[in-house]
């Protein structure tokens, strides 16, 4: 069950990361890349380093895309999964679209969460136990019953790859997007239909929005229609699909 206290520590993390982001703006700023060719800037180690003095007590276990990893999370009971800015490329572009994304894991289940852009002023925050907020007000997934017209939030580059146009004459409606995390995030709140990838993604791109999605009364599978776990050996995970569970039938029939 989740206390008072790890929401507000949650909390504090948003707040903390927000006060980081203002000494940057988005559009300006410099970056380098990754071994792997991913950009990353000095907002994204800086905010991993607050949350990283912050959120974890002792005997939590901890996974960040900035942080490397530390294989001492797999014995934890609790583990918090960060990414310390989801859509860095929007970031650097100065497209609203990326995030701070905080999950706090149990057993290998996202049970608690928080999402923040600031530059779109919306923080979403909530677990299983509590529901779920949007800049403090209850929110909830919306209750779509019908595939018919549903507008499914796309990664941008998984659209630019055309890795969606198979869907283009189906019965949804596409909408390139940033952050999956901020998809994810807009779905629990209430302001956006359903979203999905099934290009894999790593834990902390998704698990801070599956623990919003429960939370708000949606449904987060894998591709396969499995229910995902968090806090693996490798991170990497399959894709994932997160919707309301009145189109989950619908969505099973459109992805196979």
């Amino acid at each position: 069950m989740v206390g008072d206290a790890v929401l507000h520590r949650i909390e504090e993390g948003l707040t903390a990361a927000a006060e980081v982001l203002r000494d940057y703006t988005p559009g300006f700023i410099d970056a380098t890349r990754k071994s792997g060719g991913d950009p990353v800037t000095e907002a994204d180690e800086k905010i991993d380093e607050v949350l990283r003095e912050l959120l974890p007590v002792e005997g939590d276990g901890w996974l960040s895309e900035e942080t490397a990893d530390n294989p001492n999370r797999l014995g934890r009971h609790r583990v918090w999964i960060v990414d310390p800015l989801d859509g860095t490329r929007e970031f650097i572009q100065g497209i609203p679209e990326w995030c701070v994304a905080i999950a706090l894991v149990e057993d290998g289940v996202a049970i608690a969460g928080g999402i923040l852009n600031p530059v779109m002023d919306q923080r979403i925050v909530g677990s299983v136990a509590t529901g779920v907020t949007l800049n403090g007000a209850p929110a909830a997934i919306r209750p779509l019953d019908r595939i018919e017209g549903v507008e499914v939030l796309a990664s941008r580059s998984e659209v630019r790859r055309g890795e969606w146009d198979h869907f283009q004459d189906g019965p949804i409606t596409v909408r390139p997007m940033g952050s999956v995390a901020y998809k994810m995030g807009l779905v629990a709140a209430g302001l956006a239909d359903a979203t999905w990838t099934l290009t894999p993604k790593n834990e902390w791109d998704v698990a801070a929005g599956a623990a919003l999605i429960a939370a708000a009364g949606g449904v987060v599978t894998y591709p396969d229609g499995s229910t995902p776990t968090f806090n693996n050996p490798d991170p990497l995970i399959p894709g994932l699909i997160a919707i309301p569970p009145g189109i989950q039938a619908a969505v099973k029939g459109l992805i196979s």
